[in-house]
């Protein structure tokens, strides 16, 4: 232990100069990994409806799907998007591959957390809207989605989380994210320890801030339970 160099762990000033750059890439941090839970969310809705369809046309497609997205490490989504595709004549931008490379992967994880909330409400709810005159999507919407949703914000709050912090392998493909132009700065500075430590103390702070906002939601939809 008395070989360690404490001093150089953690350099203060760099961090305080590094900052406002640093912050810089939070703007694409944050467009991927919202635009990429929104995204997921819809398509992961309608996976899910496939998913548990008593039509096997929908249903083992939808599986295959989810199957292989949970299987396939993100980083690979997004060389095969970013690089790979270029090869057949298909183009998309470094933001582009970032953004359909996470809505397509995470609506494989939020397919799965919407088939197990929705399946979680009783049965007796779909019966005893079936006796009140109301259509599937009027019972989808006024009965099932209000109780389900609930059920489903903790793990997708952290599906969430998990795409803020994995937003960071788009640095990969030169997206100038938050992780990205700390690399820059520690090349520059030859100082990677002090750039990273920031940068992991920008991203618990954001995680910190949507972990405030899982918590208001669970309040809010307590009611349906």
């Amino acid at each position: 232990m008395s070989e360690i160099k404490w001093e150089l762990l953690f350099d203060p000033q760099l961090a305080i100069d590094s900052l406002p750059y640093v912050l810089g890439g939070i703007w694409y941090t944050l467009l991927i990994s919202l635009v990429s839970m929104a995204l997921g969310l819809i398509i992961g809705f309608f996976l899910a409806l496939a998913r548990t369809s008593h039509f096997a046309v929908l249903q083992w497609p939808a599986r295959l799907y989810i199957s292989f997205m949970r299987g396939v490490p993100i980083l690979v989504i997004l060389f095969l998007l970013y690089f790979g595709f270029p090869v057949i004549g298909i183009e998309f931008t470094a933001v582009q591959a970032a953004l359909i490379g996470f809505s397509l992967n995470s609506a494989a994880y939020m397919a799965e957390i919407f088939r197990s909330s929705l399946s979680s409400v009783d049965i007796g709810q779909w019966e005893s809207s079936k006796a009140l005159g109301m259509n599937y999507w009027q019972t989808m919407k006024r009965i099932i989605l209000p109780q389900s949703v609930r059920i489903a914000i903790p793990p997708l709050s952290n599906v969430l989380m998990d795409l803020i912090k994995a937003s960071s392998l788009a640095a990969m493909i030169t997206v100038p994210e938050m992780f990205q132009k700390a690399r820059i700065v520690g090349a520059r500075e030859y100082d990677l320890l002090t750039v990273i430590i920031l940068v992991a103390l920008i991203y618990w702070a954001i995680c910190s801030v949507m972990t405030v906002l899982q918590n208001y939601l669970e309040k809010r939809f307590a009611n349906y339970l």
